[in-house]
């Protein structure tokens, strides 16, 4: 597993695991303590393919600002646009299995019928092309117009399955999670029990991250754009503990 971070931020161990955490800080600066186990690779090498399983406990402090979670993505930002991305990289349609806790400040879904944040599970699904971005791309100045940005959501949405469902929890509390992802689809349990089973079916090849950071991003069903980083209190962190992968 790698470690990034950025300054001030910490990945130490704790008992069976590892504590994540951010310092305290105004709004504007990004903060990120993350562990994965793809940073260092092109997305064709990432690890990990159906059957796949992760079982971990994790808890953390009340009220994070911007995004946290743990599950496998394909890191489909690049260039550091944000959201994690890694420099270098080029941006790529997302594909992800997770589950994924995101402040109010955020809205990421592209279904009004599904939760844009809060506690989540769920993840999303691309088979197209990463060449096809490119009209996107061109496309980008337009989301400064709200008409054409709903427009270009309702395309997004067409382009990218997504399942995304609200999880009633305290995530303040340590529950056992698991992912558990075939090639029928995938499972999430919390506490040893099914909190969603979907036949989304991300495209593989997909890898592990674990992370905390103060970021948000929101597109919302009115077309409305948003994103920045979050002023962090001095409690803000996160505990991952007997995490175990088949």
């Amino acid at each position: 597993m790698q470690i990034r971070s950025t300054p001030g931020a910490a990945v130490e161990p704790a008992a069976n695991g590892w504590r994540l955490s951010l310092p305290a800080g105004e709004a504007g600066q990004y903060r990120l303590a993350q562990l994965d186990d793809y940073s260092r690779m092109p997305r064709r090498a990432f690890p990990h393919c159906p059957p796949w399983t992760l079982q971990l406990r994790a808890r953390a402090a009340k009220d994070l600002p911007g995004t946290w979670g743990f599950g496998l993505w394909n890191d489909p930002f690049g260039f550091s646009l944000g959201l994690g991305g890694t420099q270098g990289r080029l941006p790529s349609l997302p594909n992800s299995a997770w589950f994924f806790f995101a402040s109010a400040e955020n809205h990421l879904s592209l279904r009004a019928e599904q939760p844009g944040h809060g506690a989540l599970v769920g993840g999303y699904a691309s088979w197209l092309p990463a060449a096809l971005l490119a009209p996107g791309l061109l496309a980008a100045p337009l989301l400064a117009w709200r008409p054409a940005a709903r427009q270009l959501r309702r395309i997004a949405a067409r382009a990218v399955q997504q399942d995304l469902h609200a999880l009633a929890l305290d995530p303040a509390e340590w529950h056992r999670y698991q992912i558990l992802w075939t090639k029928a689809g995938l499972e999430f349990r919390v506490d040893g029990h099914p909190v969603l089973r979907s036949s989304l079916q991300p495209r593989p090849p997909l890898g592990l991250v674990l992370w905390l950071d103060n970021q948000y991003a929101a597109w919302r069903p009115d077309g409305s754009l948003a994103a920045g980083s979050l002023a962090t209190p001095s409690d803000c962190w996160i505990e991952i503990s007997d995490l175990h992968i088949e």
